[in-house]
């Protein structure tokens, strides 16, 4: 991969995943818990999630091959869903969506399962994350150098929201309410690009060559 790519790569990564957005969310999910009950289930989400993420980065074409989806269509339609997720981000519902989903998974599922739903799945490897690592490892043709480097973008960005879970009370802080909301929307303007760009890919995949 290139440098252009893998910076591409990493803010497509970073603004699907979201780790400042998911501050609050995991501060409301354990605000019962002690600090090292809050460190174990931070980490214990991120391992799960980077293996989900990990997963579909490496066989997630094999997979759509077995399901007899072409990649052509599978970049239009990863393409749309991260322009809605962007939509959400640049109108201010996602993070509303992400709060609903989170407290009613409180009510129903016991405190050690927090870490892998809804902290892991959906919050950090959710469908938008899913969708985004399949489409970027679509564009290192298989090659094993480029899959290793998407595998280290991956690392980092659960790495990232592994520390933003063990420091979640003083952003949330330092943000405030106003900052958090400039934030999100200002990624999500970036993502509608990025979205663009894969739905714009996808079209000239399917398009007839001459």
């Amino acid at each position: 991969m290139n440098v252009d790519l893998l910076l591409s790569a990493l803010v497509t990564l970073l603004v699907t995943v979201d780790p400042i957005g998911l501050a609050p969310i995991f501060l409301s999910l354990t605000h019962h818990l002690s600090p090292r009950q809050r460190n174990g289930v931070a980490m214990r989400a991120s391992l799960i999630s980077f293996g989900i993420l990990s997963f579909f980065a490496m066989a997630g074409e094999r997979v759509l091959q077995w399901l007899g989806i072409e990649l052509p269509a599978f970049r239009i339609g990863g393409g749309l869903l991260l322009f809605w997720i962007a939509f959400e981000m640049v109108f201010g519902q996602r993070t509303e969506r992400k709060m609903h989903s989170a407290d009613s998974a409180v009510t129903l599922d016991h405190i050690r399962d927090l870490a892998a739903f809804p902290l892991a799945i959906p919050l950090m490897a959710g469908p938008g994350a899913i969708t985004a690592v399949i489409l970027l490892s679509s564009r290192a043709d298989g090659s094993p150098l480029h899959i290793a480097a998407l595998l280290g973008l991956v690392g980092v960005v659960v790495a990232a929201c592994l520390g933003v879970f063990m420091m979640a009370g003083p952003i949330a802080r330092l943000l405030g309410v106003t900052g958090s909301s400039v934030l999100s929307r200002l990624l999500g303007v970036l993502l509608t690009a990025l979205a663009v760009q894969f739905v714009a890919d996808g079209i000239k995949g399917l398009l007839p060559r001459p």
